[in-house]
């Protein structure tokens, strides 16, 4: 296994708390001292035993957890059985939406992912994986690799992954990509096709605009919601607002910046998630690399009660010093989390090393 960190290592201005060169281990340490001070909350003790909420996936006709379990951090711990115990645990307990990417771990992630999904789990969820392929060749190469590793015959939704630069929605319409995805579907590999993002607002508009010149519709967008995005370069303020209007589902990533926002100091885990979640969001994404994470993230949507405008306007409030220079937020003014920039390679071809053939 080959684990690419450098996508959840936390480089910027943030200095030495944010150095981590292993950034699972991070967050997890920090998310932990979030779920141990939460525990004592009357807020999360009460609600111990609520079910996660569903919400509506945009237009899909299909009801998912108000939380996901997100795909990268699936190949994190060291034994594959404590991955299947995560997802087991985490399916057991009512979340429905698990996340995954081609490219995570070298495929890893897929690989430990298909292996839970046996035994009746994967008729239980709502699988979700993206491609960083932008031609057809390569949409199709890594459609049918990720198909084998999650050991199914479809997927419920596929996402164009990492739309993060300004020529990215020109190319996957251009070159194929789209096209190769709308195929699929008509195959029966996959059932609803979305995109996704991280690095500027404005690029997700051209992406949906895109889609509008060529007479498409995404079912899904995926993008950070948290509670900095709200203050510098914000998914909520520019895209948001167009995905409501058009019935688009909102996937919710990033809500704690993976791990970095907690590192400011002012805010907490539970906090994060329940910003994402009083959002419209259908789902909010979050990596859990232990059991302790994952606790967290059902305690969180366990407890979730909407919050007041006086609420949000005082967490808004606290939050904006520390967001006005995006320092927390470094897979927005960085390329440190582009998994794609790293490796070109990626969308043109079926390939996870840089050796590889097209």
């Amino acid at each position: 296994m080959s684990a690419h960190i450098p996508r959840r290592t936390f480089l910027g201005s943030v200095a030495a708390t944010l150095l981590a060169s292993a950034a699972g281990a991070c967050r997890s340490e920090t998310q932990a001292e979030g779920a141990k001070s939460a525990s004592s909350s009357t807020l999360l003790t009460d609600a111990k035993d609520a079910p996660i909420p569903r919400r509506k996936l945009g237009r899909t006709g299909v009801s998912v957890s108000m939380v996901g379990l997100g795909g990268w951090h699936m190949a994190v711990p060291e034994d594959v059985n404590e991955s299947i115990r995560i997802v087991h645990s985490a399916i057991d307990r009512g979340i429905n939406f698990l996340d995954n990417c081609w490219d995570y771990h070298d495929g890893e992630s897929e690989r430990r992912m298909g292996l839970a999904l046996g035994n009746g789990y994967r008729d239980k969820i709502f699988l979700m994986t993206k491609l960083d392929g932008r031609t057809a060749k390569s949409v199709r190469g890594q459609l049918e690799q990720s198909l084998r590793r999650l050991r199914t015959d479809h997927i419920d939704l596929v996402q164009v992954h990492e739309v993060i630069r300004d020529t990215d929605p020109e190319r996957a319409f251009r070159e194929g990509g789209i096209e190769a995805l709308i195929q699929a579907r008509r195959e029966g590999k996959l059932r609803f096709i979305g995109f996704t993002g991280h690095k500027d607002p404005s690029i997700h508009l051209k992406m949906l605009e895109a889609a509008d010149a060529h007479g498409f519709r995404f079912d899904t967008v995926q993008m950070p919601l948290n509670v900095m995005d709200a203050h510098f370069r914000s998914f909520e303020h520019d895209v948001l607002p167009v995905l409501v209007e058009k019935d688009i589902g909102v996937l919710g990533m990033k809500s704690t910046g993976n791990g970095a926002i907690l590192q400011s100091g002012v805010v907490n885990a539970i906090e994060c998630l329940h910003y994402a979640m009083n959002l419209p969001t259908s789902v909010v994404i979050t990596g859990c690399d232990s059991m302790t994470i994952l606790d967290q993230a059902i305690a969180a949507a366990q407890s979730f009660k909407p919050m007041s405008k006086d609420e949000v306007r005082a967490l808004l409030a606290r939050t904006r010093d520390a967001a006005m220079t995006g320092q927390y937020e470094v897979f927005k003014t960085t390329a440190s989390l582009d998994a794609t920039t790293s490796h070109p390679w990626w969308l043109d071809t079926a390939c996870l090393k840089e050796a590889c053939s097209a």
